[in-house]
């Protein structure tokens, strides 16, 4: 008698754990923020924490759990009352069942919490600790990790995965909208790019390479700056060049074409051509003025 093979065909399938933590944050806890290429989701134990998905702040609170898409800017703060205890796992899942949990954020029923408590427990029987480094993401298997814990782990993610994608049934997002997650990843952000525009002040720097060390949109960091200082991000970048070059001129340990050189222009016509765009003097008006106020 010949028997028919079913193929049996994936929904949701985890190909690779990326990290495993379990935190026991600090009530001012804080942290800056990150992107990558590969699914995060969040889930708050114990308290409350805000985050931040792309430009939107949420607040989420116990049971609840937020997925981060790839290439999703996210970053996560406590809210200074409670120290909250958080579950992050990152993983790589390219089926197009993912797509069910891109800007969605879910409170776990009954069934869903056993899931995510038996994906922490055959994580910690599979790997060695520690799992509450913000830094440490790299998983080390122990050597004496029961048989079969690896896919235990991975089968109760998938199942985890599947019952909300079966059910579907997220939280409105309007409901745990955060005023205060966005002010504050704005304030940070603006001081992120502004720090890293002084570190280049002696190079050259480009929007689409501050954008990258950021792990931020261009169009969301022009946005920002527009906003909370009134000019564009080049334009903020070029004004500093120009702050820098004035304390150098009045210094006076370099002339004008060292002074160009040091600040990452091509030239010194360059350099004047923006000098006296910025300032309506030329380097050289500039430094009589300075040297008549000391004499």
């Amino acid at each position: 008698m010949e028997f028919k093979k079913i193929p049996l065909t994936d929904t949701i399938n985890v190909t690779h754990l990326i990290s495993l933590h379990y935190f026991e944050f600090a009530k001012d806890f804080f942290f800056e923020g990150e992107q990558h290429d590969f699914w995060e989701l969040l889930y708050v134990d114990k308290g409350e924490i805000e985050v931040m998905a792309d430009s939107v702040g949420f607040v989420l609170q116990q049971g609840e759990l937020i997925f981060h898409k790839p290439d999703e800017f996210h970053s996560v703060w406590a809210n200074r009352k409670i120290g909250p205890n958080v579950i992050v796992v990152c993983f790589e899942c390219r089926s197009a069942s993912m797509a069910a949990f891109e800007n969605k954020i879910f409170c776990l029923n009954d069934q869903e919490r056993n899931y995510m408590a038996s994906v922490i427990k055959h994580g910690f029987a599979t790997y060695l600790p520690p799992f509450d480094q913000l830094r440490i993401h790299d998983l080390v298997k122990r050597d004496d990790a029961p048989l079969g814990s690896e896919q235990l782990l991975r089968i109760h993610l998938e199942l985890l995965l599947l019952s909300l994608a079966a059910r579907g049934e997220s939280l409105p997002k309007s409901t745990r909208l955060s005023s205060a997650a966005k002010e504050r990843s704005d304030d940070d952000l603006l001081e992120r790019a502004i720090a890293a525009m002084e570190q280049q002040i002696t190079a050259s720097l480009t929007l689409e390479e501050l954008c990258s060390r950021l792990h931020v949109g261009q169009s969301r960091l022009s946005a920002l700056f527009k906003d909370k200082l009134g000019f564009g991000v080049m334009k903020t970048y070029k004004s500093l060049k120009i702050e820098r070059a004035k304390l150098l001129i009045r210094e006076e340990r370099y002339n004008f074409t060292e002074i160009a050189e040091r600040l990452g222009y091509s030239s010194i016509h360059t350099f004047s051509r923006h000098f006296k765009s910025a300032t309506d003097m030329t380097p050289t008006e500039y430094a009589k003025t300075v040297q008549a106020r000391i004499l």
